[in-house]
């Protein structure tokens, strides 16, 4: 899949990417050892969750490095170098994700008035007081054992809620809470608009929160 440049730049370069590119460009080898040393990791993991296995990401993102290879002398700075590699790995795996992937663009994935970001049952219904309120807040985990939340059973759940969610929200939650990235980074990586964003990160967040309270209920 040909690769464009969003028309509007959410971030350009900073001075840094900007004397990374150019050694990249001069054909420097450990410049180009320090980029994959960067993003690799986030490449490998929202290659991931686009295909069945870690065999197939990891071909995924040999394939990408490629493409960044052979589109360096193209890249125009209206981006970052950053969210630049990770479009270009965005397309790749998408190509390989599957028909659905393939056909559908990211941001027709997230339609704000999908679906209720938090399960109805959990408000009271139009009988009795306080009729749209909580029936149940949710549990506060900050009187929980330490050792219960960080362990390792929770740990995998949280894996596990993250792998069966939806794509696009999979996508946002992986790049925001497990990659550490901006609203904009995702927004510019993924051309998906601020406010779908913010929708599928909350909706994944409640998704994930809803399978913790699950298992931590007997905690």
């Amino acid at each position: 899949m040909p690769h464009t440049e969003a028309e509007t730049p959410v971030a350009a370069p900073s001075a840094a990417e900007a004397e990374l590119l150019a050694r990249l460009r001069a054909g420097d080898e450990r410049a180009f050892e320090e980029l994959v040393r960067m993003y690799h990791g986030t490449m490998l993991g929202v290659a991931r969750s686009y295909v069945k296995t870690r065999a197939i990401a990891e071909e995924v993102v040999q394939d990408a490095w490629v493409g960044v290879l052979k589109g360096l002398d193209r890249f125009e700075g209206r981006s970052s170098l950053k969210t630049w590699v990770l479009r270009i790995l965005v397309n790749t795996a998408m190509t390989r994700g599957g028909r659905e992937a393939r056909s559908v663009p990211f941001s027709s994935l997230a339609p704000e008035g999908e679906e209720p970001a938090v399960e109805p049952e959990r408000f009271r219904g139009p009988e009795g007081a306080f009729p749209g309120h909580w029936a149940g807040y949710p549990q506060d985990w900050s009187t929980l054992p330490e050792e219960a939340l960080a362990g390792r059973e929770t740990l995998a759940v949280i894996k596990g809620a993250i792998e069966e969610l939806p794509t696009a929200q999979r996508q946002v939650i992986t790049l925001r809470d497990i990659q550490g990235w901006s609203s904009d980074e995702v927004c510019d990586a993924l051309e998906v608009s601020e406010g779908n964003q913010r929708v599928l990160l909350h909706r994944a967040r409640s998704r994930v929160r809803a399978a913790l309270e699950r298992e931590l209920a007997d905690v």
